[in-house]
């Protein structure tokens, strides 16, 4: 994989660069279909599986507290990116706007076009996890999930979802779109959980 595009990580970088890895030396762009055209002014974030719907616009999430952060991209098809510079609003603090009932154990993440994937609500609600608008200094573009993705640095790229549209929160474990096409149910890098493993927890 190393050439024009990739170089191996040094050896000082063993420690931020998870096995099977290669650096990626611009930010490649990897989607699945149709990349979609939003208006920041029109995303909606639709909160689902509570009692009483409740939707997010762009004013609300800019109304939230904004922070910058700055976090290492993992893609399991073995690239990454390190110290990649983002502007949004933390998960937990779009959470803490909900009344979510305690038997709440996982959330499914939906996208524009119908993209889909899973995680367990301990995995989402991370404070390094974050609801992102901004990439290095600039509105986040299209390709890379503009106006709004999802942000999950301890997994793999897959579970940062683009063009987040939804999340539905589930009392059980259901699998997303990569993960029925059989991806791992969790994606931890570390652990190259790439594919495989989709099964529920025992």
């Amino acid at each position: 994989m190393p050439g024009k595009f990739f170089q191996k990580p040094e050896p000082a970088q063993g420690d931020r660069v998870p096995p099977g890895q290669y650096l990626a030396k611009g930010f490649p762009v990897l989607t699945y279909g149709d990349t979609p055209q939003l208006n920041a002014e029109d995303w909606r974030l639709e909160i689902l599986g509570l009692e009483t719907p409740t939707r997010f616009t762009w004013s609300d999430l800019m109304a939230l507290p904004q922070q910058d952060f700055t976090a290492d991209f993992h893609c399991v098809t073995r690239w990454s990116k390190l110290d990649v510079q983002w502007r949004g609003v933390r998960v937990t603090d779009v959470l803490a706007q909900l009344s979510l009932p305690s038997h709440f154990g996982y959330v499914m993440q939906h996208c524009t076009g119908g993209y889909t994937t899973n995680l367990t609500l301990e995995d989402f609600a991370r404070p390094e996890n974050f609801f992102a608008h901004t990439l290095a200094g600039e509105p986040l573009p299209a390709e890379h999930g503009g106006p709004v993705r999802t942000v999950v640095p301890h997994l793999y790229a897959w579970k940062s979802a683009k063009w987040i549209c939804a999340l539905e929160f589930l009392t059980q474990e259901e699998l997303g779109f990569w993960e029925k096409n059989g991806y791992h149910r969790r994606g931890e890098p570390w652990a190259e959980e790439r594919y495989g493993g989709w099964c529920h927890r025992s």
